[in-house]
């Protein structure tokens, strides 16, 4: 049964960066594509973000992309989301999913595994 728990949210400036992590533990992480999501208050939960298993492959929602990065160390069990010249509407609940299977996908009920969340605010 995986386990994911993230960290790394907080306050930032809009235009700088941040860098959220989501560690695995309880099964072979290298065996689960995972997925960034985030949630804004009142708005449902949205893709932000996958990444297959082996690391091959990415996809990213369109608000996010060229600004956003997702990477991940199955040494470490871990998955990285770079965030850079974030903007107020980034601001949200950053959740980190896991499904067993080789690539990421995009709605939500496609995870089975799921983090508690970090939030992440973005002044202007």
């Amino acid at each position: 049964q995986l386990q994911l728990v993230e960290s790394g949210g907080g306050l930032v400036q809009a235009g700088n960066s941040l860098t959220l992590s989501c560690a695995g533990t309880g099964g072979t992480f290298s065996d689960y594509a995972l997925g960034w999501f985030r949630q804004a208050p009142g708005k449902e939960r949205e893709f932000v973000a996958a990444i297959s298993r082996a690391g091959r492959v990415t996809n990213y929602a369109a608000s996010v992309k060229g600004r956003f990065t997702v990477s991940r160390d199955n040494s470490k069990s871990t998955v990285i989301l770079q965030m850079n010249r974030l903007k107020p509407e980034d601001t949200a609940i950053y959740f980190c999913a896991g499904r067993y299977t080789v690539t990421g996908a995009t709605p939500t009920r496609d995870y089975t595994y799921w983090g508690q969340g970090t939030q992440v605010t973005v002044s202007s």
